[in-house]
C-alpha cells in the first residue's frame, strides 16, 4: 500500500531532496519493449508520415516541409502515402518483467482494457522526476479536414502551421455571470487586443500562444530534470479530438491523424531531456468528440503502436514504474472519467458527448469498441465508469508499489466520495487531473479525505479559465497556464506548480 501521510507539496523552488545527489549523467530510461527510434538518412530507410523523432538529420512526416527538414528523396519517396502502418516491437525488446507490450495494435479500441504495459525501469541515484500536463492540444489550423468537416480556424492567422489556442468563454468564478463570451474572445484575437472586451481579461502575447510558450518552459525544465515519464491527462487535440470519424482500422495511422500529432505534439514536445520519456495517456472529453462520441480518438489509442514514446493502449490501463538503484516503485492508473460530460441526448447539448444536437445522424463507434448510437451513448459511458471501479479498487488492493497514482482527466471533485474511499481504504497516494483549464494544487483536500489531487489543465490548447494577467480575483488556483514537475523518492513527492514563464507559482 502507498503512504498517504508522506506527501510533501511546495510551491517554492527547491534544491535537492535531502540525501540525493545531482543526478548522474549516466542515469538511463528503458522502457521493456519499448519503440526505439529508427536510424537512417532518406525517407527510403525511414519509411514516410512516421513520427518526428528529435535528433534525426532529416525527416519523412507531413509536417517536415513547415520546419524546413525533410529528407532529400521525401518528395519521391512520400507524395503519394496517405496512411502509415503501425510499427510493432521487435522480438528482442520483449518485456523481461512485468506487465506486457502487445507485438500488434489490439483488433479495436477496447480489446486491451485494463492492460498492464510493460515495466518501467529507471536506473541512476539521483534526483528523480516526472511531470503533469494536459488540455495542451491546440487547433491545427494548416489541417486540409476531409468529409465536409470545417477547417480548424476561429480567427485572423489561424490557418498557420502548428498549434492554435481555441478561445473559450470566461465567466467569473462563481460561473454565475458570463464575463466574455466566445466571440467576443475572437475579437480580441482578430485584432490583437485593439477591439476587445475589458471582460476577456485578454493578455497579447500570453493568450495568443499559450501551448507554445507552457512548452517552452516544460522544455527548459526537462532539460535540466530529465524527466523519466510524463503524465498527461488528455485533452490532447482541441476542439474536437482527431479530425476523422471513429471506425479507421487499428493497424494502420490515418494522414489527418499524422499531421494533427506532427503539429500539435510531435513538432512542440521534443528537445533533450525529453527524448524516449514515454508519456502515460488518457483520453478527455474532446478527444472523443467535445460535444460528440464519433471523432477519431481510437487513432489516439492506435497511435501507441505508432510512437515510441505515446502509451494509450485502451481507455483504461496501468503502468509500473521501478526506481532499480534508488529500491521503489511506483504504480500508475490510468482511467477513463469521461462519464462525467455523457448525459440523456436532448441535455446540456453544450456539455454532452451523447447530445443528439450534435452528434450526426446514425452516429456509431461500434466497430471501434465504443458507444454504438446516441441512445446508448450515456450508458456505454457510465457503465465504463462503473466497470473501471472495482478494478481499480482490486489494482490497488494487490499493489506491492511505493506509491499509487491515478491519472484520469475530469478534476479534483468529481466522485469525490470514491475517490476518498480508494485514499483512506486502499491507500492511493495521488491523483492527478485535467479539464478545468489553469493550475491547481490542492494539497492534504478535505474533499478526498486528506489526499493531495491536481488540476493540470493549463497546457494551453484552450484559453484558460481566466486572465492570466495581474487580476487574480476569479483565480481557482495558482496559475492559468502552465504544468507540474514531481521530484519523488520513497519517501516524498515534491509537487512544483511551473507557470508558462518557466517561474515556479506562487499563491
Amino acid at each position: 500500500m502507498g503512504r498517504p501521510m508522506l506527501l510533501a507539496a511546495a510551491l517554492s523552488a527547491v534544491g535537492a531532496l535531502p540525501g540525493l545527489a545531482a543526478a548522474p549523467d549516466e542515469a538511463t530510461v528503458v522502457r521493456s519493449g519499448a519503440l526505439r527510434g529508427l536510424s537512417g538518412a532518406s525517407c527510403a530507410d525511414l519509411g514516410c508520415h512516421v513520427t518526428y523523432v528529435p535528433g534525426r538529420a532529416c525527416q519523412c512526416n507531413s509536417v517536415c516541409s513547415s520546419f524546413q527538414n525533410c529528407c532529400a528523396d521525401y518528395e519521391d519517396q512520400c507524395s503519394a502515402i496517405t496512411t502509415l502502418t503501425a510499427t510493432t516491437p521487435s522480438p528482442a525488446l520483449a518485456p523481461a518483467a512485468g506487465g506486457v507490450v502487445p507485438s500488434v495494435a489490439p483488433k479495436d479500441a477496447m480489446s486491451y482494457k485494463g492492460m498492464a504495459w510493460a515495466d518501467l525501469s529507471i536506473a541512476g541515484i539521483g534526483e528523480m522526476h516526472f511531470f503533469g500536463i494536459g488540455d495542451w492540444g491546440g487547433l491545427d489550423g494548416s489541417l486540409l479536414t476531409t468529409g465536409g468537416r470545417p477547417r480548424l480556424i476561429t480567427y485572423r492567422g489561424g490557418h498557420t502551421a502548428g498549434p492554435h489556442v481555441f478561445p473559450r468563454t470566461r465567466y467569473n468564478k462563481d460561473h454565475s455571470e458570463l464575463l466574455c463570451s466566445h466571440n467576443d474572445f475572437v475579437n480580441c484575437y482578430d485584432t490583437s487586443g485593439a477591439n476587445c472586451s475589458s471582460g476577456c481579461g485578454f493578455v497579447e502575447g500570453v493568450d495568443t500562444q499559450p501551448q507554445q510558450l507552457v512548452a517552452a518552459a516544460f522544455k527548459e525544465r526537462a532539460a535540466k530534470h530529465k524527466p523519466k515519464f510524463v503524465v498527461n491527462v488528455g485533452d490532447n487535440f482541441y476542439w474536437g479530438g482527431l479530425e476523422i470519424n471513429c471506425g479507421s482500422p487499428m493497424s494502420s495511422i490515418s494522414a489527418t491523424t499524422q499531421h494533427q500529432f506532427d503539429q500539435v505534439f510531435e513538432g512542440i514536445y521534443s528537445g533533450p531531456g525529453l527524448e524516449g520519456a514515454p508519456w502515460l495517456s488518457v483520453l478527455g472529453n474532446h478527444d472523443w468528440g467535445g460535444r460528440v462520441f464519433n471523432n477519431g480518438w481510437d487513432q489516439q489509442i492506435a497511435y501507441t503502436w505508432a510512437s515510441n514514446r505515446w502509451v494509450m493502449p485502451a481507455p483504461y490501463w496501468s503502468q509500473t514504474v521501478h526506481f532499480t538503484d534508488l529500491g521503489f516503485s511506483v504504480d500508475v492508473f490510468m482511467i477513463d472519467s469521461n462519464a462525467m460530460d455523457a448525459k440523456e441526448p436532448t441535455a446540456d447539448p453544450e456539455h454532452n458527448l451523447c447530445s443528439s444536437l450534435h452528434n450526426p445522424s446514425g452516429a456509431s463507434c461500434s466497430s471501434a469498441g465504443g458507444p454504438p448510437s446516441v441512445d446508448e451513448c450515456r450508458d456505454f459511458f457510465w457503465g465504463l465508469w462503473q466497470e473501471q471501479q472495482p478494478w481499480l479498487e482490486q489494482k490497488l488492493a494487490d499493489s506491492k508499489a511505493d506509491w499509487q497514482i491515478v491519472n484520469t482527466h475530469f478534476p479534483c471533485g468529481h466522485e469525490a466520495a470514491w475517490y476518498t474511499k480508494l485514499h483512506t481504504v486502499y491507500g492511493l497516494d495521488l491523483l492527478i487531473t485535467g479539464h478545468r483549464h489553469d493550475q491547481e494544487l490542492h494539497a492534504n483536500s478535505d474533499m478526498l479525505g486528506g489526499m493531495t489531487c491536481v488540476v493540470t489543465g493549463g497546457g494551453g490548447g484552450i484559453s484558460s479559465e481566466a486572465t492570466p494577467g495581474d487580476d487574480h480575483s476569479q483565480w481557482y488556483g495558482e496559475a492559468q497556464y502552465g504544468f507540474y514537475d514531481f521530484t519523488i523518492s520513497k519517501s516524498s513527492i515534491l509537487i512544483e506548480s511551473i507557470n508558462y514563464d518557466g517561474t515556479v507559482a506562487l499563491t
